[in-house]
């Protein structure tokens, strides 16, 4: 195992250019997952990290010495606790990051069955809830335009909670060539619909297309829209938070899924 204690060895420069820059993100085709549980959930998803990396006290702890023993073919490398407090944004790091090399996406809009088109999304937090209720709610891919936050990014992996993993994520797309190649139905919540979300048939191939709280959907990605609806709000706001808003319009049509599925099965 390596031991780095030095902020000028040059695979440390490395790491930390990639902690702080999507840029570079983007240019290397690499990522850092900061957290025993986004170690988990890539290697679950067949995933192999490119390098491990770990402070002493990580490699005292029980959790983290199961993993090492489980996947003892990658590379290790053991930094200073400054060395890595550099490296991680939590204010008690955990102790182990892993350098992975970004997941190519597997399905594309013509073959997705159940995805999103995220447009605009800036806020790390609401587009990490968003990947995370989207691989919940059984979603195949998320496509998200250019406006987009770094979906690789520390705080959106962070929001994330692996659900990255879990979908096939599109960055910088073209979402009208999305919305016209995909095969389904595609959804959008405007104010001013006339049918309510629950009054929407939202089984089968579907998409929901959503944007920021501020500007909403662009005009030329709404008139591709199939349909539009409303989510009530009975209560005294006016709107939603995106994150918020997503979670609803995935599992109102999880739910209209699992209903079918149960009649069909009782009436077998």
């Amino acid at each position: 195992m390596k031991h780095i204690s030095s902020r000028d060895n040059p695979f440390f420069k490395e790491l930390a250019k990639l902690a702080g820059s999507s840029r570079q993100r983007k240019k290397s085709g690499q990522t850092l997952l900061d957290g025993i549980h986004l170690v988990q959930a890539y290697l679950a998803s067949g995933g192999k990290p490119q390098h491990l990396l770990l402070t002493q006290s990580a490699l005292q702890d029980r959790e983290a010495a199961a993993l090492l023993k489980k996947h003892s073919g990658v590379p290790l490398t053991q930094l200073d606790d400054n060395l890595f407090a550099g490296l991680s944004e939590l204010k008690t790091p955990s102790g182990i990051l892993a350098l992975i090399d970004l997941p190519s996406p597997a399905v594309s809009a013509a073959q997705s069955r159940f995805c999103l088109l995220l447009e605009d999304i800036q806020d790390p937090g609401n587009l990490g809830s968003m990947l995370r209720s989207a691989a919940a709610a059984g979603c195949d891919a998320v496509f998200l335009s250019r406006g987009c936050a770094d979906a690789w990014s520390p705080k959106v992996l962070r929001a994330g909670m692996g659900g990255h993993f879990a979908l096939s994520i599109h960055e910088s797309t073209d979402l009208l060539a999305v919305a016209a190649v995909f095969q389904g139905k595609l959804l959008a919540a405007t104010l001013d619909a006339k049918t309510s979300l629950y009054d929407c048939d939202l089984r089968g191939k579907l998409a929901f297309a959503l944007g920021n709280e501020g500007a909403g959907l662009s005009e030329s990605l709404l008139a591709a829209v199939s349909q539009h609806f409303t989510i009530l709000m009975p209560g005294k706001v006016e709107s939603l938070n995106a994150a918020a808003a997503t979670a609803i319009c995935l599992f109102e049509s999880v739910r209209q899924r699992l209903s079918t599925n149960l009649a069909k099965v009782s009436a077998k």
